[in-house]
């Protein structure tokens, strides 16, 4: 077997950490606090693009979107819809379960209003919003399959971006939240034709190339910044500004690290190659913590102590969920291979 690329499981591992804080710091209500003079909100616009990353990072080392259309939607569908309906269920029992067997959960007038309609209009399930990441990866694997189909209709991605966009300005109006699902399928090819130049380029080449790229993302944010926010399908800033400065920084990032002999560093890269653990499980168990310090009447709000608590406390039981989690097919996605080689019996003497 290849050695594991650590580049790419330092940048996932970076990615899910990022996330993780993220939700908890929202969840306590302290993304506008101040940490060394800047709020958590300021720090996250200079980090909106590790969602799209991940979508990058299969273009760059797919080679598994060709072949029979049913055997490959099969193999899909078990490796991302099925967990992807097994962590919603999870997150539902867990935040249904507390709503109507804890009353008082909810301050009067701010409870959550369930609808049936949830189902189908959003991928975002009750208990487990991180789940529409499964489900836009799902429909944009199976788009990108059957566009491979097609003789030069890969072409047609470059009008992604603007399908997104305009998507974006009247609603994001796709059911199961499918609207990122464009830009999606845009940073995947992205990946695979950025893996083409740093070929091409070479490493001193796709150095200096990538360093000029982070400099221009640089500039770019400072002022032309914009946000993409993949969740939701949010493009809050200006449109090009936006597209240039998420090319650029995970063009040139990725190009500069993969160029330099990064080794493996323990706890990111960990988190990072196992990073499906992390992703569904971190938020339910946040719910967990949250709705438990409700029912007891204990405050987490604004309170970084019990923030803080909440973050150790969820990577923690990540981490430890790990070994189990992977083991079961429908909820880590990792399904044994069938072997298709031929069976060829021990060579014995004529």
């Amino acid at each position: 077997m290849k050695e594991r690329n650590h580049t790419f499981d330092f940048l996932c591992g970076i990615c899910i950490m990022r996330m993780m804080c993220n939700h908890a710091i929202s969840m306590c209500g302290l993304r506008n606090e101040h940490i060394l003079g800047i709020t958590w909100y300021e720090l996250m616009g200079w980090t909106f693009f590790f969602m799209c990353f991940f979508f990058f990072k299969a273009g760059y080392f797919n080679k598994t979107v060709s072949g029979n259309s049913v055997e490959y939607c099969k193999d899909r569908v078990k490796r991302l819809l099925v967990p992807y309906i097994s962590w919603s269920i999870i997150g539902a029992i867990i935040f249904l379960g507390f709503i109507w067997f804890v009353p008082g959960i909810y301050e009067p007038g701010k409870m959550v209003e369930i609808k049936w309609s949830h189902l189908w209009r959003t991928s975002h399930s009750y208990g487990n919003g991180p789940c529409w990441f499964l489900m836009s990866f799902f429909t944009a694997y199976i788009a990108i399959h059957f566009i491979e189909k097609v003789k030069h209709l890969h072409w047609i991605i470059f009008l992604f971006p603007f399908i997104s966009y305009w998507l974006y300005t009247i609603g994001s109006p796709l059911w199961l939240s499918l609207d990122n699902v464009f830009m999606g399928i845009f940073f995947f090819f992205l990946g695979r034709v950025w893996k083409v130049v740093m070929q091409k380029l070479r490493r001193t080449r796709t150095i200096i190339f990538s360093s000029l790229l982070v400099i221009v993302f640089i500039i770019g944010n400072i002022y032309f910044h914009g946000e993409y926010t993949m969740s939701t399908n949010d493009w809050d800033g200006n449109m090009w500004g936006i597209l240039v400065n998420t090319i650029s920084i995970l063009c040139g990032l990725s190009g500069i690290l993969l160029s330099l002999p990064l080794g493996r560093v323990p706890v990111v890269n960990y988190i990072g190659e196992h990073s499906m653990v992390y992703f569904v499980a971190h938020y339910p168990l946040m719910y967990l913590y949250i709705f438990t310090h409700k029912a007891f009447g204990q405050q987490f709000k604004h309170n970084w102590g019990e923030c803080l608590i909440l973050i150790a406390l969820m990577f923690i039981v990540c981490t430890w969920l790990v070994p189990y989690v992977e083991r079961v097919p429908w909820l880590s996605g990792r399904w044994k291979k069938k072997d298709t080689s031929p069976f060829l019996p021990p060579r014995g003497k004529d």
